[in-house]
């Protein structure tokens, strides 16, 4: 900026210079005073252009202050929106391994219940043994036919006793699998609540 103003100031003066032409004693002041009015006038466009170029230079030292806070907001937004999808991406992660140990479950719970309508048929047989044997017994309530009766009642306890444990067996598998299905319900609210604009 320093040389534009030098610039103009030469190009002024040149312009100023007076023709060589037969002196006049008549119009040398006349010149003199417009020279004073073209010097006076360069001073106020030098210092109009120096306002100027100052008042540029602030504001594009604050535009670049702007700009950089805009950069460094950018940045924590990116930061931000980058730790919201690796939360995402564990939640979805956790999500899956929940479904499958809940389908691990439910087979769990459908062979259990498998075993548990075995049991259950196997018992009605049983019983059906006993009443016949109790009426045979009516008869002749000694020898071979009470052993075997004594060991069919044995068996029908021993079958109630593994009923009894699969019924409870059956009870905790179906409070893993609540508490599994809130859990999961969680993870998907929280999933819905992470996916949701800010």
């Amino acid at each position: 900026m320093p040389m534009l103003m030098l610039c103009l100031l030469c190009a002024l003066a040149m312009v100023a210079q007076p023709a060589p032409v037969a002196p006049m004693s008549g119009s040398e002041p006349a010149q003199q005073e417009e020279l004073t009015l073209l010097f006076h006038g360069a001073l106020q466009l030098s210092q109009a252009l120096n306002g100027v170029y100052r008042a540029t230079e602030a504001q594009l030292t604050e535009a670049g202050r702007s700009l950089s806070l805009y950069g460094q907001a950018l940045g924590l937004l990116r930061q931000e929106v980058s730790q919201g999808q690796d939360a995402a991406q564990e939640l979805r992660a956790s999500l899956l391994e929940m479904q499958m140990a809940e389908d691990g479950l439910k087979l769990q719970a459908e062979a259990t219940a498998q075993a548990l309508e075995e049991v259950a048929q196997g018992q009605q047989v049983l019983r059906k043994k006993m009443k016949r044997m109790e009426v045979q017994l009516r008869g002749a309530w000694l020898g071979h036919a009470r052993q075997e009766f004594e060991a069919l009642k044995a068996h029908a306890d021993k079958q109630s006793h593994i009923v009894w444990a699969l019924v409870g067996h059956m009870q905790r598998q179906k409070q893993e699998m609540m508490a599994q299905q809130q859990r999961l319900r969680d993870i998907q609210e929280r999933l819905h609540t992470a996916a949701l604009p800010a």
